[in-house]
């Protein structure tokens, strides 16, 4: 059992002073801080509530799909690299509050300032990434075997994109889909998760700014806010044409079928067991902070964070004491003190998810080499964990599980093939990365025989990804892809056109007719 609470490295300020913070950082938006709801915004950094947005009603979702749908039917005809005219207005305003909205993602989502200020930074990369975009929306020209015909594929906005998002990135993904939809030609309609209403809420004061300032029609965007029972509306839909969803296996397990039902499109990014290898031949030191970032970042509650480490035996003992050795140095608390590296759990359930999987990794023969203790910063509502290493005898069933918190699990290899096995053998497969010195075992690693993860890297972490190239991952975590590359092409649909400019009527494949 690892219960005990051991000293704050920062603390932090009460619930009526952070809700003051929120006030100020939405009023500079150009929103309020609503008080009359039936949702609670509450903040990880206390555990008290910030807010009380109002849920919308199912009348209120279905008129907000509505809107989008009217919406859409003369945002399609709107020229590409016009649309993006919002896109730029609202990387110009991102850019004017990046202070304003990292401060909401702090007292909402936990994040410290550095990785809060990261995410929107993302956001305003992407919003760039997107305007390249409008003039890229490329189709083929294809060689037709009838003389005096072109056969070529042409590109057109697919409609109404319902945009599902989590908490852990609570603005970065709602910009990643939003962005590239917009430029396509589609209209938003966004649920955020629950937990992260105001920053919701600010997001789409900005959208809808950006839209006025580019001359758009507003209502190519909604905002529906509310529990699940929101999100399933807009899965059920025929009007919703993709269905965008941020979340965990068992949320895509339900939405996928339903979507599929009334044959719309998915977009799913799901759970990842990132995992990382490590060879006898890697730098340790490099592969020691590439570690404890990926590892003990955003007090791992990403998608992409590391949980796995699968080490050469000849160098396992060494890592695993740089390792401990960093973990016992990083400061937990204030996510807005700058010398805090890990913030608060998002809620209690997360922290008992996390003593639950500490405490079944040790029945399975795992020794904890640090960490995994609760740390006492703001009072019983809120949950501070110090993150946790766990040497593993082998994979066992809690290793082949994601638990959305800090806990790594270290394993040995003598190797390469079976490291890939071990790497392989869950069912996620988002991030993975292998740090080493020789050329070989990078690319047998990248080889289609190697990671079977949507993303490999070698010699960096599992999280951290660039917005230029394509985000997502494979089995369990959905297949989907979002942000940079050709990702664009989930967002439109696609029409082959043959045109005749001849005066004859020849037919493909030979055929004669009459």
């Amino acid at each position: 059992m690892t219960h005990a609470t051991t000293s704050p490295a920062t603390t932090v300020a009460d619930t009526a002073a952070l809700r003051a913070r929120a006030q100020r950082a939405l009023r500079a938006i150009g929103a309020e801080l609503p008080t009359a709801g039936t949702l609670s915004a509450r903040t990880p950094i206390t555990g008290g509530e910030l807010a009380a947005p109002a849920a919308h009603s199912p009348d209120q979702v279905d008129a907000a799909i509505e809107k989008a749908a009217n919406a859409f039917r003369s945002w399609r005809t709107v020229p590409a690299p016009q649309r993006a005219a919002v896109v730029r207005q609202l990387s110009r305003l991102l850019t004017d509050h990046l202070d304003d909205l990292a401060e909401l993602v702090t007292l909402e989502a936990g994040k410290i300032g550095a990785e809060a200020r990261g995410e929107v930074q993302e956001m305003i990369d992407v919003c760039e990434f997107a305007l390249g975009l409008s003039r890229q929306l490329y189709g083929y020209t294809m060689p037709s075997e009838r003389p005096g015909h072109r056969l070529q594929e042409t590109w057109h906005p697919l409609g109404v994109v319902g945009v599902i998002s989590a908490f852990n990135f609570p603005v970065a993904v709602w910009s990643w889909n939003t962005a590239i939809a917009l430029v396509c030609g589609d209209t938003v309609v966004w649920k955020p998760s629950e937990t992260t209403s105001l920053t919701a809420i600010a997001c789409h004061a900005l959208l809808r700014r950006a839209a006025a300032a580019a001359g758009a029609d507003p209502q190519i965007h909604q905002l529906v806010l509310g529990t699940a029972e929101v999100g399933e509306r807009l899965v059920d839909d025929e009007r919703v044409a993709l269905v965008s969803a941020t979340g965990s296996v068992r949320m895509g397990r339900a939405v996928a079928p339903r979507v599929a039902a009334r044959f719309g499109r998915c977009l799913l990014e799901l759970g990842g067991n990132n995992a990382a290898v490590v060879t006898a031949s890697a730098d340790l030191e490099l592969a020691t902070r590439a570690v404890v970032f990926a590892a003990a970042g955003t007090a791992g509650q990403r998608c992409t964070t590391l949980r796995r480490l699968i080490v050469h035996r000849d160098v396992a003992d060494r890592l695993a004491d740089r390792l401990v050795t960093a973990y016992r140095q990083l400061p937990v608390g204030d996510p807005f003190d700058p010398r805090t590296l890990v913030g608060p759990l998002i809620d209690g359930r997360a922290y008992a998810a996390a003593q639950h999987a500490l405490d079944r990794a040790q029945r399975d023969g795992g020794e904890l080499l640090c960490g995994g203790e609760r740390v006492e910063v703001a009072g019983e509502q809120s949950y501070y964990l110090r993150p946790a290493i766990v040497r593993m005898p082998a994979q066992t069933a809690i290793v082949r599980e994601e638990t959305f918190a800090p806990i790594l699990y270290l394993l040995t290899y003598t190797d390469l093939d079976t490291a890939i096995a071990v790497h392989n053998g869950v069912p996620q497969g988002l991030s993975s990365s292998i740090f080493t010195g020789d050329q070989r075992e990078a690319e047998r690693f990248l080889a289609a025989d190697g990671s079977d993860c949507g993303i490999a890297n070698v010699n960096i972490g599992t999280s951290g990804a660039e917005i230029g190239g394509a985000f997502g991952g494979e089995k369990h975590t959905g297949g989907g892809r979002e942000s940079g590359s050709d990702s664009w092409k989930a967002y439109m649909r696609r029409a082959t056109n043959t045109i005749n400019y001849s005066a004859d009527l020849p037919l493909a494949q030979g055929i004669t007719f009459g």
